[in-house]
């Protein structure tokens, strides 16, 4: 598995928070992977095959591009050929206004929409190894949809204080500093991103924990609940198993395993 982060250009960075490209080998890995939920929205573009396994292990294939929402749990994945996949990782309270599409909450969606366009575009690049010469296509899309933003907005003020703050702060403390009321916030805010402050922050502080975990399995969690502002360890417990399904020890021996064996079983997108 090969995976690499761009930065946008600058003039994104408010809507995107990067680029990837990420390449997956067939015979070398297993064909099953695993995403994990965070804090972000994800446009995916594929080339080869790829389908979503239900929990009755009945196989979806799935078209591309498609878009993965922010998640409450993990979703399985399938391929069994060479895969490489092409992702633009957005905040999700500008992802449906960078698109001129509705909020939804739907895990895993495909939809109509100009952006589809780019898959034979980027197919090529991706067939001659010209990974930067996608990035930059990229670039260009998005700089031309990035005037149905609105820049400055009370959202990007809001989602700036929620990332600075790993989803540590109060509703009440976000829409200060979006200088907003809490009530003119939410409704906002759901309108845009199809979920609420809540439910973001907690996804972000999540993410920092299942980061941590990967990274450095061995952290006392002790600490770490104390560092994010959790109540306490068993508080840092219940979030994470909600949304992972696994206990954040549990989650810890498999990632010091996992890190051991790769490539192989790899939990998907798990990012620094």
């Amino acid at each position: 598995m090969h995976h690499h982060e761009f930065l946008p250009p600058p003039q994104l960075r408010d809507a995107i928070k990067c680029f990837w490209h990420n390449r997956r080998e067939a015979r070398a890995q297993q064909p099953g992977f695993e995403v994990q939920p965070d804090g972000y929205a994800e446009i995916i573009f594929y080339f080869g095959e790829l389908s979503k396994v239900h929990e009755n292990g009945a196989l979806q294939l799935l078209s591309s591009p498609l878009m993965m929402g922010l998640l409450n749990r993990p979703v399985n994945f399938h391929t069994e050929n060479p895969l490489d996949i092409i992702g633009i990782r957005c905040y999700p309270w500008a992802v449906f206004d960078l698109l001129g599409l509705p909020s939804g909450k739907n895990e895993v969606q495909t939809f109509r929409h100009p952006i589809a366009g780019l898959q034979d575009i980027l197919g090529a690049y991706i067939e001659t190894g010209d990974i930067e010469g996608a990035m930059a296509e990229l670039g260009r899309y998005f700089i031309s949809a990035h005037q149905n933003i609105a820049a400055g907005s009370m959202l990007f003020k809001a989602g700036q204080a929620m990332r600075r703050a790993n989803g540590t702060l109060p509703v009440s403390e976000v829409a200060a500093a979006a200088h907003a009321t809490v009530r003119t916030l939410e409704r906002n805010f759901k309108t845009s991103s199809g979920h609420t402050v809540k439910n973001v922050s907690a996804l972000m502080r999540f993410e920092q924990v299942r980061n941590r975990l990967w990274h450095s399995p061995e952290v006392n969690l002790a600490g770490l609940a104390h560092e994010l502002g959790y109540t306490d360890q068993s508080h840092l417990s219940r979030e994470f198993k909600r949304f992972s399904g696994a206990p954040p020890a549990a989650f810890a021996r498999a990632a010091k395993k996992e890190r051991r064996m790769l490539p192989g079983y790899f939990v998907a997108f798990v990012q620094s």
